[in-house]
């Protein structure tokens, strides 16, 4: 929801940034697995009960997720880095709460599967349009300069890493974080299924 007004803040320091790692050789993909790197060690941290050392690298991962946006902006992009990114950040993404759901299974392992099963739908309607959206020459930057259309909802990149941050902060916590984020991704799920089909059927 707040993406778009976030992207216009975020882009110039970000870009700057990237230009002056694009002149020192530095790939837009490298920092991508990096930054993937860093997500399945928060992941890992968060497993094994260090949900604050997990926030430092999720602050991690999202800094590597703008700057190798940035460095393909000042080089090249490449379907290869987009779907990279995309891929890398899906994983992260499930990757997470399974972490606080390893971290104490009778917790929190059903509303670490409601908020997947959020994220899946989410996720679905999201992938599934940006593929019919390429077919029919659609375009958007709202959110940004994407390798694909993307589609925006209530809960987008910048209110899961809130979910994230605060779940790593109340920990103990994770359950009813879970179960309230994980509503608002399935209404968001629904808002972009209704908003795709209608914007395809006005294609027609």
């Amino acid at each position: 929801m707040f993406d778009a007004y976030l992207r216009r803040k975020i882009d110039p320091p970000l870009d700057a940034a990237g230009k002056r790692l694009s002149r020192a050789g530095i790939s837009a993909n490298t920092i991508t697995l990096a930054g993937f790197a860093a997500g399945i060690a928060a992941a890992t941290a968060i497993a094994l009960g260090a949900p604050l050392v997990g926030l430092a690298l999720i602050v991690l991962n999202r800094l590597a997720d703008g700057l190798d946006g940035a460095i393909a902006r000042a080089s090249e992009r490449t379907d290869l880095g987009g779907y990279l990114d995309i891929v890398c950040d899906f994983l992260v993404y499930g990757a997470i709460p399974f972490g606080f759901v390893l971290a104490d299974p009778d917790a929190n392992a059903l509303a670490g599967a409601a908020l997947l099963a959020s994220f899946y739908a989410s996720g679905s309607t999201f992938l599934a349009f940006s593929t019919l959206a390429e077919k029919r020459g659609l375009s958007t930057s709202a959110q940004g300069v994407k390798s694909l259309y993307y589609l925006g909802g209530i809960a987008e990149g910048a209110e899961t890493i809130v979910f994230f941050v605060v779940a790593c902060l109340f920990a103990d916590h994770f359950a009813i974080l879970a179960w309230v984020f994980a509503a608002i991704c399935t209404f968001s799920a629904l808002m972009r299924l209704i908003n795709g089909a209608l914007m395809l059927r006005a294609q027609r």
